[in-house]
């Protein structure tokens, strides 16, 4: 008896799983897979678009807590529905782009990001706003698209969390803002890396703390504390040294200080330069 190879079995495997969906969609390859389903490429013959399309065994609260969700971070959905097997489909919008984790290692400097990090906080502050506890931020739940737009997935209510990115307290009913904090700070530490600047770090550990009472007020703190870092202010979790502060001051001031230099070098160069007196009338 022959067996069969990894690449005929996973064949065999996806066949078996594949949706039969509404007669609109035409499930195409799949594209995501994860803790609360499976992602693939459709094509929705209504309006002549790709979309992606979500399968997973549970109930459709993931999309209707997606749906009444409504932010530019946060993908639309489309339709839902139940598939004749019984499990629950939704639709959303296809984004076309990276994930973040792929996204960063792209990226050689921080301020990209930052800037990406920045628009995940608005999401969540935005769902924190509406009473919605995400519970499972992960890079792997963000995608970059091809113009910048910034996405984070999953919304199942269900989803415990990642090993690594939950908080010490988090539990399956956990429902406090301040979980998604914690993985918030996690998630910059990551992008940081080993040698991002101390002001950055010192805002994700301040984030990530193990005691929740240690952590900031909110996500909106948080990214303040981000924003001052991108503006060259100085941030509430980090105490600056004195030639740090230094630093920061030319950087921030630069344009300024180069022309106050220039100035400086035309009035000497006037002084030295202009004609000695001969003491003649």
């Amino acid at each position: 008896m022959t067996g069969l190879g990894d690449s005929t079995l996973r064949r065999l495997q996806d066949a078996a799983g594949r949706p039969d969906p509404p007669l609109r969609y035409r499930v195409e390859e799949e594209i995501g897979r994860g803790g609360t389903g499976v992602v693939y490429r459709a094509w929705d013959d209504v309006l002549e678009r790709f979309v992606a399309f979500k399968v997973s065994a549970g109930p459709l609260d993931e999309a209707r807590t997606a749906a009444r969700l409504e932010h530019p971070s946060i993908v639309p959905v489309h339709d839902a529905g139940t598939l004749p097997d019984g499990r629950s489909y939704y639709v959303m919008k296809l984004v076309d782009g990276p994930r973040l984790d792929e996204f960063a290692l792209a990226s050689p400097t921080v301020a990209p990001k930052l800037r990406a990090f920045r628009k995940i906080c608005d999401a969540v502050e935005y769902a924190h706003s509406r009473g919605v506890v995400h519970r499972d931020i992960k890079p792997r739940n963000v995608m970059v698209g091809r113009f910048g737009e910034v996405f984070l997935l999953d919304w199942g209510a269900g989803v415990m969390g990642t090993p690594g990115y939950m908080a010490p307290e988090q539990t399956e009913d956990s429902n406090d803002p301040a979980v998604d904090i914690h993985a918030l700070g996690v998630m910059l530490r990551n992008l940081a890396g080993a040698g991002g600047p101390r002001p950055i770090l010192a805002i994700a550990a301040k984030a990530a703390s193990a005691a929740p009472g240690g952590r900031y007020p909110s996500v909106a703190a948080l990214s303040e504390d981000v924003d001052r870092f991108l503006d060259r202010l100085p941030v509430s979790a980090y105490r600056e040294s004195i030639p740090e502060r230094a630093r920061r001051f030319c950087s921030r001031n630069s344009v300024l200080l180069l022309l106050f230099a220039a100035y400086v070098l035309v009035r000497a160069a006037l002084y030295f330069l202009r004609p000695a007196a001969t003491g003649f009338r």
